[in-house]
């Protein structure tokens, strides 16, 4: 038999009554550790260098791995992310139609290989009838899948992630031992920290 509980203030850090919180379905929940605000993001780190473009950050990260630094203790931090759309030209239904019919093809080629390995007679004939109903059935699924969105998006496109800086961050402990490293590659930096 259950006794009933008395209403109190919500469980903060450090109060006492952490054994007192409920089951759930997934079983007796553990309290929040530190400061309930999630776990650890680990060691302090300082930012060494930033830098307008990722292959300038890639170029630091790789000197110092081939001066012996510890780079698995070095992260490279994109801020400023921009999502960046690329229209690659317009999409009618004959071109969703030979778009489905290539992803067909090399579908229907995996299978056809995938069952003249196991075929005893003539194995180039099964691969190239499931090449071609591959092709057949993808070029008729592309065409009604362009054809059900009703012409909301008759293009085609490619979306990447852009950053507008990329910092290069160490472990606090050494950030002293990169910096002399950097300064030894005559390489320009934005030195901020955090």
């Amino acid at each position: 038999m259950t006794t009933p509980s008395t209403p109190s203030a919500a469980w903060r850090p450090g109060m006492p009554g952490s054994d007192n919180l409920p089951s759930g379905p997934g079983g007796r929940p553990a309290a929040p550790s530190g400061d309930g605000h999630g776990p650890q993001t680990g060691p302090p780190t300082v930012t060494i260098g930033s830098y307008p473009d990722y292959p300038s950050a890639q170029r630091v990260v790789d000197y110092l791995a081939d001066n012996r630094f510890p780079v698995e203790r070095t992260s490279i931090i994109g801020t400023d992310l921009t999502l960046v759309e690329t229209i690659m030209g317009r999409l009618t239904t004959g071109r969703a139609a030979l778009v489905g019919a290539g992803t067909g093809a090399w579908f229907g080629l995996f299978i056809g290989l995938l069952f003249g390995i196991f075929t005893a007679g003539n194995w180039v004939a099964v691969i190239v009838i499931g090449l071609v109903v591959g092709a057949i059935w993808g070029a008729v699924f592309g065409a009604v899948v362009h054809g059900m969105t009703g012409g909301r998006r008759d293009f085609t496109s490619s979306s990447s992630l852009r950053a507008n800086q990329y910092a290069v961050t160490v472990e606090a402990d050494l950030a002293d031992q990169a910096r002399q490293l950097l300064g030894r590659m005559h390489f320009p930096t934005t030195a901020t920290s955090r």
